[in-house]
C-alpha cells in the first residue's frame, strides 16, 4: 500500500462498514458520532483497528480533531506522509 488518500479511505470505510450492523452510505462529509451514533469508546476502538491497520500511531490530540470520515482520511494521510 503506498497510503494514497484513496486506498486510506477504503480501509476506513471498509472497517466502518464491518462495524456497523447495518447499512450505510457513507462519505467524506460522514459524521462519525452524530451520523453513525458512534460514542468516544468505540471511536476509540475503531481509531486504533484503523491504526493497527495501517501501521500507524495518531497523537490523542489529532485523533480530538476528526469529527468526520473525511478529517480521519486526511489525518491518517498527514500522519503517514510524515512519517
Amino acid at each position: 500500500m503506498d497510503n494514497s488518500v484513496g486506498e486510506i479511505r477504503d480501509v476506513i470505510f471498509e472497517t466502518m462498514r464491518s462495524l456497523l450492523r447495518h447499512p450505510v452510505e457513507l462519505t467524506d462529509q460522514t459524521n462519525i458520532a452524530n451520523d453513525l451514533g458512534l460514542d468516544s469508546v468505540a471511536v476509540m476502538d475503531f481509531v486504533m483497528e484503523i491504526e493497527d491497520k495501517l501501521n500507524v500511531s495518531v497523537p490523542l490530540d489529532r485523533i480530538a480533531e476528526v469529527q468526520t470520515l473525511g478529517d480521519l482520511v486526511e489525518t491518517l494521510h498527514n500522519v503517514l506522509s510524515n512519517a
